[in-house]
This record gives structure tokens, C-alpha cells and sequence, in this order.
């Protein structure tokens, strides 16, 4: 969970909920949002008034970092991803967007205290340069461009394109319509000139005669199911039926509508790539000069939902459950560790041998308020606990000796360079892949675990540096990095010459939306291509007051899954998206083109990822079923807020923020069964 989320706890957790008899305080930030541009700064303004409205003095005021933190190596500044509030209140724009924040007041003695959301909108510098990118070395009559335009500030940011005029000097060569798209009509040859402000850039193009008379088109298939790709191809011919390369077609597509109230919605790429969210009959169009083509194909529906069924829980009542880990012991027997968020430092330990009757059968308590991250070494004999919010300020991790998880014991803790905090940690070949304070990965070998001893760090370069997750396989790290979205690291691959002595970046991969929060890599077993899930975790909505100010019932998250395609690793390529509209994705695991992920407020939810993965898997109905973990007797009654999930030995295991942790099974179709209803 995001460290904004956690300190904001902390501090509520802190000062308590009973303020009833309290003076009632009232904090308003003035103007909201709080505008700056980039590169500069402004003071944040701000009062407090008493319940009859007189304005107060005193007091403790507490700058909140907001969504995405992050600190500034240079000034130790506490940023929000793109913005950062020094301990004055001195707002700095360090990236444009948007980025919420909050206030707190810790009042004088007898007076309650006080918090309020703001908003930071960091505007762009003045346009520094403008660009026409990707124009083809040669441009044909007939054809239609969308033309790529980069416009960037001062100092070096993307600006919005479309306050960029477009225009030709020779309309009859070629024109620009409304949407940016440049319309090649007769050969000739014209001038393409950007305008923006007191910025101007011109590019000079020849457009030729386009000797394309006929267009074949085909599909690989004639056939498919929601989500599948399909890949168009097509050959452009002159008038003596040769091919003529370089020529592109522009592709579209077109559909019948097969449900009630639903059209039938479907994507094609200008490599043809192919994908429909609804069943029905879809038209493919290839059309460059006077020459068109079509093919069609039919889709069905795809049909994979089944019911999630419940097994079994592990409750826990007295503290929220972070993160778990389920592990055959070297006993033969099935384990799981569950940890603790804002509470006592407690991780529990458990029998999951039979997952209808899971069974606690020892807890170990540490000097921490929060155990956020457990994980358990492959040969299921040693587990690391995470630890924030030590009373002595030392957190780091604690080593423990699980051979027996009846009788856990603590083998050593390791603090050096973890005092900070560590949030998020991973086990790979005898080492601890530790974050530092949200900044860094230290890295500790512990093939002695009763003496670790470090090895090296790696930390990025950036304005918004800020390292939340981080997840090994087969040698290479996948850090998520917020803002910097994920991160490759060499440490023992080979591919670029790594190792956990000297760790090396491998590449990044952006994410829509800069808020990536967790990874996590596979190989389709249908497709062969490997991809790279990116999570978000957003929480952007207001704060919505209650009773006891419990901060449960104040935080609606969002946020969806990123799919990025790195078959390529040279070329990592964001392909498609899982987004439940009303909830907000956490922590995921994939087994066997099957996607488990704990959803939040969305709870569990199950996901065919088969086969080439393009556009809204949401909406191309792959999803299998969902389980909200509803529990009376909760922590927070009755509150889904799933935490992460992993599948073991047939079933699927999952921890709730609220409840512990759950057991649950995929029930597998009937013979005669045509459609099981989701749960």
C-alpha cells in the first residue's frame, strides 16, 4: 500500500479518535488548487478557524506528501511525484500534472485536530521546441497521416499538442483537417508549417502519385472469441498486378450489433493487429488512393466466467493483515505468514494444509508498527519480515527460522541503510532485495542468515526517485518505481552483465497514469510472448468524513493493470489493460495464463490473460469470477479491501485488509455446463 496511505494513518492513528469533547478546528486551504509552474515555487496558503469561525493560531502543521512520494536527494524536500511541500509549506512544481496532497493541524491543547486534501496542479514552462515525427520518406496521393506532433516546454516536458496549428502552404498538394490528420491529394510538393505561441517549425514534403490500383486483405483466421487478436495483412498492387512497397493502407473496422443496447466494439492497429470486446460480425476496411479492400470476421463469445467458490478464512479481528506468503515447509505440509498494517509489530503463522480449516499455529511479534512485506525463501526454510515504525527507528528486516512454523524463531535483524523504513522486500538465491526508505533496493546476502552482510545498492536518477515494489525472476529485478513506471535490473541474468554485487539497469517501461505501484512478469503458455504486468494504486477521491474519522472508511482507491509486451526488451510496448471501473488494483500473481489479483475494494478477482493480450480485457469478458471477502466480525465489518492473492496447489489464497486471510477454489465446468454465473 502506498506510503501516503500509511503515514496518514499513522498520524490519525496517533492522535486518536476520541475528540469529542474537543474544540471542533477547521482547515481550509485557500486558493485549492494550488497552481505553480514548473521550476518554481509558491507559499501555500492556508487557515484554521475555531466552530464559530474565528480564525486560530498555534498548533502543529503537518505537510502531508500526497499520492506517489518521493524525496529530493538534493534538499531532502518531501515530494508528491511531481510536486514537492518543504516543513514551511513552500510549494515546488517539479513535474506537470496534478497531484493531491493534504494538511494536518495537531492542535493546541483542547482543540481537535484538523486535515484537509488539497490539490497541486504544476503547470508547463513556456514552449521551448515543436516536431513533426515518423513522416515517411516517401508520401503518395490518396493517402491520409495522422500526424505525430511533439511539443515540449523549457524545460524538456511534454505540453498538450493540441494548442499547435497545423497548416499546409499548398492545399492542393496536401491539406491538414481539424484532427491533425494531413490529407495527401495531388503530387506536388508543399510546405507543413506548426505553430504555437511565439514557437514555429517547418517541414518540407513531395508528395508522388500513388500507383496502387487493387488492395488484397486477409485475416489469419476467419474465427475467433472475444480478446483474441487476429492479424490482418495486406498487399498493395500496381496496375500490372505487381506488389508496391511502402505504400501504407489506412485500416478501420466496422461491426454489427449483436446485444440489446450494446454496439459491437472492436479495434484494429496499423499493423493489423485486431481485437473485438463484443461478439458479432466485424469488417475490416484497407484503403490507400483510389484502391479499398474488406474481409470479415466473425466473433463469439468468449464465455469463461465460473464460480468462485469459498474454502476457507483465517480471520484476523484485532489488526489489519498486509501482505502473506503460502509455502510447502520442509515438512511436506502447506504454510502461510500473514502480516500486520498500523498495529504491533505481529506477523501470524499458519496451517493451510487443508485450506477449509486454516489454523493458527504461532505468531512472532516485532519491534515495528507495521510488518508490510513477508516473503519465504525458496526452500521454505527461512522467512523476512518487513518492519516500519519501529519505536527505536531502526525498522530494517527480521530473519526468521521457519523450518518449523510452529515454532518460529528470529535468527538475526539487519538494519543498516534500512533505517528508514522498509515497505516492500524479495528472496532470490540467498539474498534480501530490501527497499530503503522508498528510495533504493539494498541488497543482503544472507547465506548465513544468522550474520547478513550487504552487497551492494541500486537507486535510479530522477526527479521524482521513488522505488515502492520490487520482484525477482529468472535474475532480473522488476522495480516499480511510481512516477518512473517499471524498471529492469540485471542482478544475475546476464544480460547486461549484472549481478547482486553490481547491479545493472536493464531498461524502463512507462505506465499510463505514472502511478505503478507493483510488477510482475510471465511468459504466456499459449502465446510465447512475455509481458510485464504493471498495478496502479491510486487514491484520488476526498475525503469523506465519519463518525470516528477511521481512515478505512475515508480511502477509495483506483487504479487498473498496465500490460506491457517486452518479448522485445529493447522495445517494451504497453498492449493492453484490466480495469475494474469501480475498484482499484493492489498486488497480483499469474499461473498458467490465469491472472489473481487482489482488487481492493473490488476483492478477489480471477482473469484469463490466454493467448496475444490487446486492448480492454475488462471488456472482452475474460473475466473468470470475483469474491468479495465480506466478514462480519472484520476488523472492519463487512469492508472488502483485498490486499494481493496467490494460487497454491489448486486453490487460491488471499489476504484482505480488514479480515485476514481467505482460501477459495475455481470450480471447474460441468460437462453438460454451457454458462456458470460469476460470484
Amino acid at each position: 500500500m502506498k506510503l501516503s496511505f500509511t503515514l496518514l494513518f499513522v498520524i490519525i492513528a496517533s492522535i486518536g479518535f476520541t475528540q469529542d469533547a474537543l474544540k471542533k478546528v477547521e482547515l481550509k486551504v485557500d486558493p485549492n488548487p494550488v497552481v505553480v509552474q514548473v521550476g518554481q515555487s509558491v507559499d501555500l496558503q492556508y487557515n484554521v478557524y475555531d466552530e464559530n469561525g474565528n480564525e486560530l493560531d498555534g498548533g502543529t502543521m503537518v505537510f502531508q506528501r500526497g499520492s506517489k512520494p518521493s524525496v529530493l536527494r538534493e534538499t531532502g524536500i518531501v515530494a508528491s511525484s511531481g510536486a514537492a511541500v518543504d516543513s514551511t509549506g513552500r510549494v515546488q512544481g517539479l513535474i506537470p500534472g496534478t497531484y493531491n496532497s493534504y494538511i494536518i493541524r495537531v492542535g493546541a491543547e483542547g482543540e481537535a485536530f484538523a486535515m484537509s486534501q488539497y490539490f497541486i496542479n504544476v503547470t508547463n514552462a513556456p514552449i521551448g521546441s515543436i516536431s513533426i515525427k515518423n513522416i515517411p520518406e516517401k508520401l503518395y496521393t490518396g493517402s491520409t497521416l495522422p500526424l505525430e506532433v511533439e511539443v515540449l516546454d523549457t524545460e524538456g516536458f511534454n505540453i498538450d499538442p493540441s494548442q499547435v496549428t497545423v497548416s499546409s502552404t499548398n492545399d492542393k498538394v496536401a491539406s491538414v483537417d481539424g484532427l491533425g490528420n494531413l490529407r495527401l491529394h495531388s503530387s506536388g510538393k508543399t510546405t507543413i508549417k506548426t505553430t504555437a505561441g511565439n514557437v514555429e517549425n517547418t517541414i518540407h514534403i513531395e508528395v508522388l502519385e500513388n500507383p496502387v490500383v487493387k488492395i488484397e486483405l486477409t485475416s489469419d483466421r476467419a474465427e475467433g472469441l472475444t480478446g483474441d487478436v487476429f492479424h490482418f495483412s495486406y498487399k498493395t498492387l500496381d496496375k500490372k498486378g505487381n506488389t508496391v512497397q511502402g505504400i501504407p493502407a489506412f485500416l478501420a473496422v466496422t461491426g454489427s450489433q449483436t446485444e440489446m443496447g450494446h454496439g459491437a466494439s472492436a479495434i484494429v492497429k496499423a499493423d493489423g493487429r485486431f481485437v473485438a470486446e463484443k461478439p458479432g460480425i466485424y469488417t475490416v476496411i484497407a484503403a490507400t488512393g483510389g484502391a479499398s479492400a474488406v474481409a470479415s470476421v466473425k466473433i463469439n463469445a468468449r464465455d469463461v466466467e465460473r464460480e468462485i467458490e469459498f474454502v476457507g478464512q483465517g480471520s484476523v479481528t484485532r489488526a489489519h493483515t498486509s501482505d502473506f506468503w503460502v509455502w510447502e515447509g520442509v515438512d511436506g505440509r502447506d504454510y502461510a505468514v500473514t502480516g500486520t498494517h498500523s498495529a504491533d509489530g505481529t506477523a501470524y503463522f499458519w496451517d493451510v494444509t487443508n485450506p477449509a480449516s486454516i489454523n493458527l499455529i504461532d505468531s512472532i511479534q516485532v519491534d515495528a508498527r507495521t510488518v508490510n512485506d513477508v516473503k519465504v525463501s525458496e526452500d521454505g526454510k527461512i522467512c523476512i519480515l518487513s518492519r516500519e515504525g519501529a519505536s527505536n527507528r531502526k525498522n530494517g528486516i527480521v530473519i526468521l527460522d521457519v523450518s518449523n512454523p510452529k515454532d518460529v524463531q528470529i535468527l538475526s535483524t539487519y538494519t543498516e541503510n534500512l533505517t528508514g523504513g522498509v515497505h516492500n522486500l524479495f528472496i532470490y538465491k540467498e539474498h534480501v532485495y530490501a527497499l530503503s526508505n522508498g528510495q533504493k533496493f539494498e541488497i543482503i546476502n544472507i547465506s548465513d542468515p544468522k550474520n547478513p552482510t550487504r552487497v551492494s545498492k541500486f537507486e535510479i536518477e530522477s526527479i521524482s526517485r521513488n522505488i515502492h515494489d520490487v520482484w525477482i525472476e529468472d535474475g532480473i529485478a522488476y522495480t516499480s518505481n511510481w512516477n518512473d513506471g517499471v524498471i529492469m535490473v540485471d542482478v544475475g541474468n546476464g544480460i547486461a552483465g549484472g549481478s547482486p554485487e553490481n547491479p545493472v539497469e536493464i531498461l524502463r517501461a512507462k505506465t499510463e497514469g505514472n502511478a505503478n505501484h507493483a510488477a510482475f512478469p510471465f511468459t504466456s503458455k499459449s502465446s510465447g510472448k512475455k509481458y510485464l504486468i504493471g498495478g496502479d494504486e491510486i487514491f484520488p477521491t476526498s475525503l469523506i468524513t465519519s463518525g470516528n474519522m477511521a481512515m478505512d472508511q475515508i480511502i477509495i482507491p483506483k487504479g487498473y493493470m498496465h500490460f506491457i509486451d517486452i518479448t522485445d526488451p529493447k522495445n517494451p510496448v504497453e498492449v493492453a489493460r484490466y480495469e475494474v471501473p469501480e475498484a482499484g488494483s493492489h498486488n497480483m500473481w499469474v499461473e498458467d495464463d490465469v491472472l489473481y489479483i487482489g482488487y481492493y475494494n473490488g476483492g478477489l478477482r480471477v482473469v484469463d490473460i490466454s493467448g496475444e493480450l490487446m486492448g480492454d480485457l475488462y471488456k472482452q469478458g475474460r473475466e473468470i469470477g470475483h469474491f468479495l471477502p465480506f466478514d462480519k466480525n472484520g476488523y472492519i465489518p463487512n469492508n472488502a479491501m483485498t490486499w494481493g492473492a496467490q494460487p497454491h496447489k489448486g486453490h487460491v489464497f488471499f489476504s484482505d485488509f480488514n479480515s485476514g486471510l481467505w482460501a477459495a477454489k475455481v470450480k471447474p465446468v460441468k460437462p453438460d455446463e454451457t454458462k456458470l454465473q460469476t460470484r
